[in-house]
């Protein structure tokens, strides 16, 4: 039997939810005997599961650009799951490509998007099950070069071991120019290894991991971050794609077999933020701006919906309320679309643009529940952070919500802010209450609202680089005083907070270097895997894990930074300099005007 004899035999009966192995969606671009004509061979690998990957947006952006380029195709990885996993090992089946089931050993590129620090292990996965060495050294010109990018790209130190090459900032434009160049110089004959170092000799934007060499100094910090070998750049810049208005889409994008996250059309209508709260890694590093006209995402839209036939279609972006010609996009997709009955998805709309864009809201939305990205529980806080909503707009906007029909809010807050109090704790419940006791001042009824309560994760390329992430214990405390609470006074709130073990993970590796790598494999081969879902998340062998190889997670996680120390990522450059940063990072405890010890057990 081949490979696609093999999967439909020996793999689809005994896993859950065959639909998300068999491929053959439609608006696939793929058909058989493409990839054994190609040029170059791409598989594009989302890290986590089938319906995770397919709400994927940047992926399907990649998978449509390359099989849109004359001499390549591209095809769907994503990593089975634990069913699926262990009938391939038993059953020998290696890891295979979606559309057309070829084996992804056979790839010239295995492209992985580095969304998300709990994902390292999956994709320790993947190359596993595509019998590709784990570590970049041990790899030779029969493998795939393996080339990561995406958000999680900005600091890849952690992974440096496991990746050929990584590629920081947009991926239309560079995918575009790896793929052309990969063609040209295998067919000048150069070997695959060879590629590693020409390829990031070539573009600025391309970062090779085994290419730098860092040294330590006594305490565990960095001493040095020096490139090797003739012509390899000092520094590393983020790509940016030069014209986001024409930059590729797919408009007919793939439509899963069974649910996926978001079943709908989503369309990118501008890229970056212009907000900058202090915590955002996301607004420091996507800039400058990049903006689509309203009569591009009409087109886009109109193409993708009779492609499609899905009845929402999501506007995204980091902050879509500033997209600066939203009301005329608004009105103008609900002409076009509320007699087909799609409504219009906007998932980021701020409550202080919430009262100009409620007309639009009440006919053409989904009311559901409105969610809103508060992150702190008083105005002095949010303040420092940057996050531009006061209580006087919040509660303005969910009332003019509560006019429109909404019932429900579900409230976003993070903890563990530097200069935090008590008093920033016992805020979430007081501001989520005066949510819910809005809703009565018009209905008599009180909202039903849930604050969901996250942890501080301090990013690179941030003012908050520096910051310690507070200990488990802190976070504990804080889970303990909300939910305290919430038994004490009868209410229409309801507390939920997120994993905390994860999220110390989280910060350990958002700031980590690569000496993280032993620990990663370790945890990977006593069985970690999917650390982003609850039914599979197992800190313990995370622990074990740092325990066995040595490493010190505080160090990483709960250690407040020097402004002159050498970060790991110093030579993967932001726009925003350090300088700047630093500036921002000081000036967030004048604003907030307490000491920077001030943070104190809930």
């Amino acid at each position: 039997m081949n490979l696609r004899q093999r999967v439909s035999k020996d793999l689809l009966p005994y896993v859950q939810k065959p639909g998300q192995y068999i491929g053959g969606e439609i608006n696939q671009l793929v058909e058989q005997g493409d990839w054994q004509r190609a040029d170059v061979r791409v598989a594009i690998a989302f890290p986590d599961t089938y319906t995770i990957g397919m709400s994927h947006l940047g992926c399907q952006i990649i998978y449509w650009l390359c099989n849109h380029t004359p001499g390549v195709c591209a095809e769907r990885v994503y990593v089975p799951w634990l069913d699926a996993e262990q009938q391939m090992r038993r059953r020998n089946i290696p890891l295979f490509t979606w559309d057309t089931r070829q084996p992804v050993a056979s790839a010239d590129i295995l492209a992985i998007s580095l969304q998300y620090e709990m994902t390292f292990t999956n994709i320790l996965t993947l190359l596993d099950l595509a019998s590709i060495p784990l570590r970049s050294a041990d790899r030779d010109d029969s493998h795939p070069l393996v080339i990561a990018g995406g958000p999680q790209a900005d600091n890849p130190e952690p992974m440096a071991d496991f990746l050929d090459l990584v590629v920081l900032g947009d991926g239309e434009h560079s995918m575009a120019a790896l793929t052309e160049t990969y063609q040209e110089i295998k067919n000048g004959g150069v070997p695959r290894r060879e590629m590693i170092p020409e390829l990031a000799r070539r573009f600025e934007w391309a970062y090779a991991p085994a290419y730098y060499d860092l040294a330590y100094n006594e305490d565990g910090t960095v001493r040095s971050i020096s490139a090797k070998g003739d012509h390899i750049p000092d520094q590393i810049e983020r790509c940016r794609t030069p014209d986001f208005e024409t930059a590729p889409f797919p408009t007919r994008p793939l439509v899963p077999h069974v649910e996926a996250v978001h079943d709908r059309i989503s369309i990118e209508i501008m890229r970056g933020c212009p907000q900058r709260c202090r915590f955002c890694h996301a607004g420091y590093t996507k800039r400058p701006l990049g903006l689509r006209s309203v009569d591009r995402i009409l087109d886009l839209a109109e193409e993708s919906y009779l492609a499609t036939g899905y009845d929402e279609l999501g506007l995204l972006s980091l902050s879509t309320a500033d997209y600066p010609h939203l009301r005329e996009l608004s009105d103008r997709l609900n002409q076009r679309f509320a007699d087909r009955r799609v409504s219009i998805s906007i998932p980021s709309l701020r409550v202080d643009r919430m009262l100009q864009e409620i007309p639009f809201m009440v006919s053409s939305v989904r009311k559901s529940g409105l969610t809103i990205a508060v992150e702190a529980a008083r105005d002095d806080m949010r303040a420092a952070i940057r996050k531009k909503v006061t209580d006087g707009n919040l509660l303005d906007g969910v009332r003019a919500a509560y006019r429109a029909g909404w019932r429900s809010v579900k409230l976003y807050f993070l903890t563990g802010f530097p200069g935090e109090t008590t008093d920033d704790i016992d805020g979430i419940w007081d501001l989520a209450n005066q949510v819910s006791r809005a809703r009565g001042e018009i209905s008599g009824q009180a909202a039903r609202v849930t604050a969901a309560v996250g942890w501080l994760v301090p990013k690179p390329h941030t003012p908050l680089q520096w910051a310690p992430q507070p200990r488990a214990e802190y976070f504990r405390d804080v889970e303990d005083r909300l939910r305290g609470r919430a038994r004490q006074n009868r209410s229409a709130v309801r507390i939920t907070t997120h994993n905390v073990d994860r999220s110390i993970l989280e910060a350990v590796f958002a700031r980590g270097d690569r000496r993280l790598g032993p620990a990663i494999e370790a945890a990977w081969r006593a069985g970690s895997r999917f650390e982003g879902w609850e039914e599979s998340f197992d800190p313990q062998l995370w622990w074990r894990a740092f325990e066995q190889t040595a490493t010190d997670p505080a160090f990483y996680a709960h250690r407040q930074r020097s402004q002159s120390e050498l970060l790991p990522w110093a030579h993967l450059v932001s726009r925003r300099r350090n300088e700047r940063l630093a500036y921002e990072y000081d000036d967030l405890f004048v604003s907030l005007n307490r000491p920077e010890s001030a943070a104190a057990p809930a």
